[in-house]
């Protein structure tokens, strides 16, 4: 998982920049952005509920490795380039194959009980967020090299990743527990989402996961375009700032869900997270008028601990709904949900941005309020809820 993100995050300085080569104009760059980001999750949505299914029937480790062969692929068409449709080429291909994240998470699901997934959730996202700390400064740092080192660099991480998973992640799923039958209704997206949205606790753990992974994505969609105009940032201070978000990751997910889950519970925790974000957002806003990196960088570290908080609680809510046969499945739904966020959000993000720069963050705290009372009224349904167990 840390390899994963370190190779994720790598290009996200960088991405305005990429762009720029072929695209002039402020409100094209953020577009374009947008459309990058939005295309990988489109087909991500297609391809991770069915790579899910997959995962339940033949195991979790030859999924991930085809996803991680497909991100190495799609980093070198970006590297490589040369045109603008070269480089939604190679994000297609990357996001076809996407299906490591929610494949991690089943894994992780396969060895633990289920009232300890919570805290291995956030263990989990401590390593992504510790990646996250390194790539982008990395990418940053690469960049005065040439804007494809960092992609190519991406690469070589992902190449390393694939051969740590061959040659020592051993398979998760128990024999007994594999998906014995598999029809072409498993890789479909949409019947995929009906099955598993078919129990009333998931429609609700999903319902706010839509709204709060809307307003995350359509965040990290417009960062790097916010703080270049804005703040005038290069891709190197851009990396600085978001290598402390990766230490907020860590702090959060790796110390505070760990501490505090026991106490509070996945679903409380749910709440706070989202409390936490709705504020960053509003004060991320606010530096569209009053442009001050402090202020920023408060906003920032508020709403990546509202983030840290609820991403392992709401996958913790997700696993503890159903039993081992459809953990590859349910896991794969809710990465096809954030990936459907993941087209949304970019999009939306870039279309709100050139009418006030602040806009999609304003938008961003709303979509987080709405995800809390999705939350708050939905806490009673969620309790009463148990999946069976299946030793």
């Amino acid at each position: 998982m840390f390899l994963n993100s370190l190779g994720f995050s790598i290009i996200i300085p960088i991405l305005p920049f990429l762009v720029g080569e072929y695209v002039h104009s402020a409100n094209g760059i953020a577009f374009f952005v947008g459309l990058l980001l939005s295309v990988y999750a489109l087909c991500q949505f297609i391809a991770a509920p069915g790579l899910g299914a997959l995962s339940d029937r033949y195991g979790r480790r030859p999924i991930l490795l085809v996803s991680l062969f497909g991100s190495i692929i799609g980093y070198l068409f970006l590297g490589i380039g040369g045109a603008l449709w070269i480089l939604f080429i190679g994000r297609i291909i990357d996001g076809l194959t996407g299906g490591n994240i929610s494949t991690v998470y089943a894994y992780v699901a396969d060895i633990t009980k289920p009232q300890d997934r919570g805290k291995y959730f956030g263990m989990i996202g401590a390593a992504w967020g510790f990646g996250f700390m390194i790539g982008p400064a990395l990418g940053g740092f690469l960049s005065p090299i040439s804007i494809s080192t960092p992609l190519f660099f991406a690469a070589g991480i992902t190449l390393i990743n694939l051969f740590w998973g061959y040659f020592v992640l051993p398979e998760s799923l128990k024999h007994e527990h594999k998906l014995h039958h598999i029809d072409l209704s498993h890789l479909n997206p949409f019947l995929q989402f009906g099955h598993v949205l078919s129990i009333k606790a998931l429609q609700r753990i999903f319902l706010l996961g839509f709204f709060f992974f809307i307003a995350f994505n359509a965040s990290y969609g417009n960062n790097s375009v916010f703080w270049k105009d804005i703040f005038s940032w290069s891709p190197i201070q851009i990396g600085i700032l978001l290598f402390f978000v990766g230490v907020i990751d860590i702090f959060s997910q790796g110390f505070l869900v760990r501490k505090f889950l026991p106490i509070f519970g996945e679903a409380k925790l749910s709440l706070y997270g989202t409390l936490l974000s709705i504020i960053g957002f509003a004060i991320v806003a606010l530096t569209a008028l009053i442009v001050s990196p402090v202020l920023l960088v408060i906003g920032v570290v508020i709403l990546n601990i509202g983030d840290g908080l609820f991403e392992p609680s709401q996958s913790g809510l997700i696993s503890r709904a159903v039993d081992h046969t459809m953990q590859g499945r349910v896991q794969g739904a809710n990465q096809g949900m954030q990936s459907v966020a993941r087209v949304i959000g970019p999009l939306l993000a870039a279309w709100l941005y050139q009418y006030w720069k602040g806009l999609p963050y304003a938008f961003e705290a709303f979509l987080c309020l709405m995800a809390f009372f999705i939350l708050l009224f939905s806490l009673g349904i969620i309790h009463e809820h148990k999946a069976p167990e299946i030793a």
